[in-house]
């Protein structure tokens, strides 16, 4: 296996970054993209040994396509750095990628009790139904975590910067053909309290909006 770069968005997570970084597999190179941390996450992830770039542009699209510039590797990984998801799932993830089995490959989350709130999980859920009814596609999730080759999503073109970054992925993907799969990733309680996306009711109101735009 190739070494992969890991593109980790990060806003305020200093809390849950030494324990992602650690448990980080060999051969995997963590990218972390400081999207305005206030909280010192960037420092303490160069302390760390991580790769840090800063994306002053606030989004989560914004800190996803900064990461995907200053990746090196053919193949790329996305994951949450707030401790939900465990970095020892990303092989499952990444070697239909590599094996030219898939061409993007989605982490679908099995969640622990209290882990996924009932309204981001509803939420994504009706996004998934949305998304079957546009296109060929039965996914349970829209997951967080997932791979795909670098150049192939930089030709892409995806243009939202913000929570429908996700979505747009996924529908320019299957408008393009490409073999897209899900496999299961373990889903815990974040660290250091609520998700900033689904961990509040406002949170998952923005991302649907956002997410709604980019199906439009």
């Amino acid at each position: 296996m190739p070494t992969i770069d890991v593109i980790l968005p990060v806003l305020d997570e200093a809390e849950a970054l030494p324990g992602v970084l650690e448990l980080m597999p060999a051969g995997y190179r963590p990218l972390v993209v400081d999207n305005g941390s206030s909280d010192g996450s960037a420092e303490l992830a160069e302390s760390l040994g991580a790769n840090v770039v800063r994306e002053p542009r606030r989004g989560f699209g914004a800190a996803c396509f900064s990461g995907l510039e200053a990746a090196r590797s053919e193949v790329v990984c996305f994951m949450d750095c707030d401790g939900s998801l465990d970095p020892r799932d990303l092989p499952r993830v990444v070697e239909p990628v590599v094996l030219g089995q898939r061409t993007l490959v989605l982490g679908a989350r099995a969640a622990e009790r209290g882990a996924w709130p009932a309204h981001a999980r509803l939420a994504n859920r009706l996004l998934a139904c949305e998304l079957a009814r546009r296109t060929d596609l039965r996914l349970r999730d829209l997951g967080p975590m997932r791979a795909a080759p670098r150049g192939s999503l930089i030709a892409l073109g995806i243009r939202d910067r913000r929570f429908g970054w996700p979505l747009e992925m996924v529908l320019r993907a299957a408008a393009a053909g490409w073999q897209i799969e899900e496999v299961e990733v373990r889903y815990r309680a974040r660290s250091g309290g609520k998700s900033k996306i689904t961990g509040t009711l406002r949170g998952t109101v923005q991302t649907v909006r956002d997410m709604s735009l980019a199906l439009r």
